[in-house]
């Protein structure tokens, strides 16, 4: 075990295994120091845990614990491509938030996933952020998270 992985097993947090692709691409690519993630939805054991615009059928409250578990699963993506504990640095989050008219709380839905991410890795986890207002997302999916780290 190392740095993350032990920190991970400290907060009692699981990463799930790497979400399949819903269309032709791959979870993650490293390219140089750095790996993307694809957009991840919060999907747990295979299953979409919610539908629906954020300010509608989902609560603010709701879609902030799916962009948790987004950010699991865009973790998971990274610890299938590189390891976990490579990671260097959160770089960047981009989350997509599938609003109803009139919602504009994009930024507390997306502190979901920025909150764990400093949980799991302090100042290491500290990173830019775009939370974006969509019409729809894949599935229906109320939420999707993005990410580059920074690897060794």
């Amino acid at each position: 075990m190392g740095r993350w992985t032990d920190r991970l097993a400290q907060l009692g947090i699981e990463l799930p295994e790497v979400v399949t692709p819903v269309a032709s691409y791959v979870p993650a690519v490293r390219t140089g120091s750095q790996v993307y993630t694809a957009g991840q939805l919060p999907i747990v054991a295979g299953t979409l845990q919610a539908t629906g615009k954020v300010g509608d059928a989902v609560t603010p409250e709701d879609a902030q614990r799916h962009a948790r578990t987004c950010t699991l699963n865009a973790l998971a993506a990274v610890d299938g491509l590189v390891g976990l504990d490579s990671i260097a640095r959160v770089v960047k989050v981009v989350g997509f938030v599938a609003s109803a008219p009139g919602f504009h709380g994009q930024p507390a839905v997306l502190n979901g996933a920025s909150e764990l991410l400093g949980e799991i890795f302090g100042e290491t986890g500290q990173h830019a952020r775009s939370a974006v207002g969509v019409a729809e997302l894949p599935k229906g999916a109320p939420v999707e998270v993005e990410m580059i780290t920074e690897v060794v």
